[in-house]
């Protein structure tokens, strides 16, 4: 099936009422048939419901849908996009390792990378995401994953999958990729040979800012590359946590079971049933909303490639842009929603945030309305000016969300903010 049908059908079987709509299990806990069955489940010699933590019939819906669009074998529900990032990190890395990150990428992942984690004992190392001969030397038998994303946030990059991916698999390293920008309707990671992939559902999958989570998917057979590998030997040695368990020898999907069974078990940063229904919905309209993003982004970064204030637009969309090439061979059916522009200072970009009318101030993306962001004095502001400019975030950056209003009404407010 087809993305916009998998997006309302996928992963729902009708309860004994025949709900067309999937229900919302607002319950904390089950009940069990007996003793017997409540063992079972504990055990996973049978598998059910047996507190919300750790599953829920809502997000059971809303995590196999997930995964059907993105290829996975399987994905968890989160409470948030954050707490997504940290459980495959955490999945993965213990004191002592190390994992590699894009320096490109969202500022919650970097502040979480370049210092909560620090605090654990894990290193991040850095790379140019538009240089990824960079990794391969920051690779030791202590690297756990690879992190990037499949359209940066804000600075608007193409990762080559290919070239990354190839170096992940030399040296037998998951890759993990931050898919919320492009969304599975214009990226699927996994397809292009990567192992893990991220989101954060409070962006384009609820659409319209209504709910914080997120969900974190695996692809099939990854236990063909965790198995008796030295990197993950936690997943090949008993779990004495969970009665001696060894992952990597059951017939299930090992990362996110791991995730539910360890990480959501423990650390509890599991989605509400009522916002896992929130999420459902937006699924349903996923596919055109994205078109709609897309198709208005790329006539807004027209305009402002030719408006004589803008110095620089990133967007991939654009023929001009250094991502182009990439764009058209990752992402051919769209580039999503998210542009940035950049203006002579600081000064001027936060007088053209706080000029428009329908782009709204927020430090949001993915909403079905329109939003503007300067990133060096918000979701950025914790770097210094070499930083930024490492990242991609200059201090004269303006980011926009484009939303679905009218394509000629956002030009409009643009051009009034930029010339008032």
């Amino acid at each position: 099936m087809q993305d916009q049908t998998l997006a309302i059908h996928a992963g729902y079987e009708k309860d004994a009422q025949g709900t067309m709509a999937v229900p919302i299990y607002q319950s904390t806990a089950y009940e069990f048939r007996d003793t017997e069955h409540a063992a079972n489940l504990f055990s996973l010699k049978e598998l059910g419901n047996i507190y919300t933590r750790l599953m829920n019939p809502t997000t059971d819906v809303f995590e196999k849908r997930f995964a059907s669009l993105e290829g996975a074998v399987a994905g968890i529900g989160t409470a948030s996009g954050m707490s997504a990032i940290f459980y495959a990190i955490a999945n993965v890395a213990e004191a002592g390792d190390n994992i590699l990150v894009a320096k490109q990428v969202y500022g919650g992942t970097t502040t979480l990378t370049g210092h909560t984690i620090k605090r654990f004992g894990i290193e991040t190392r850095y790379f140019d995401v538009n240089n990824p001969s960079e990794i391969e030397a920051l690779i030791d038998e202590k690297s756990k994953l690879i992190l990037f994303e499949s359209i940066t946030n804000p600075s608007v990059d193409v990762p080559d999958f290919e070239a990354i991916v190839a170096i992940a698999n030399k040296h037998n390293i998951l890759t993990c990729v931050d898919n919320t920008v492009a969304t599975p309707i214009f990226c699927k990671p996994i397809a292009l040979g990567c192992d893990i992939v991220v989101h954060s559902a409070s962006k384009y999958t609820t659409g319209q800012g209504l709910a914080i989570g997120g969900i974190l998917l695996e692809r099939e057979n990854l236990v063909e590359k965790i198995k008796d590998n030295s990197r993950y030997s936690h997943f090949n040695e008993p779990d004495e946590s969970y009665h001696g368990l060894v992952y990597s020898d059951l017939p299930l999907p090992l990362f996110t079971l791991r995730v539910r069974l360890a990480l959501l078990r423990d650390l509890g940063a599991a989605p509400s049933p009522f916002n896992s229904w929130l999420y459902i919905q937006g699924l349903e309209t996923l596919a055109l909303r994205m078109r709609q993003h897309s198709d208005s982004a790329l006539a807004i970064a027209t305009f402002l490639e030719n408006h004589p204030k803008v110095k620089k637009v990133n967007y991939p969309g654009l023929e001009s842009n250094k991502n182009y090439t990439l764009a058209q061979k990752y992402l051919p059916k769209g580039q999503s929603g998210l542009l940035s522009f950049e203006v002579e200072d600081m000064l001027t970009a936060k007088a053209i945030a706080d000029k428009t009318e329908i782009f709204k101030l927020v430090v949001n993306i993915g909403d079905s309305k329109s939003i503007i962001t300067h990133p060096a004095s918000t979701t950025h502001q914790q770097l210094s000016k070499q930083e930024l400019i490492e990242a991609g975030v200059p201090e004269g950056l303006v980011r926009l969300s484009v939303g679905i209003e009218d394509t000629n009404d956002l030009i409009e407010d643009l051009r009034k903010a930029l010339e008032a």
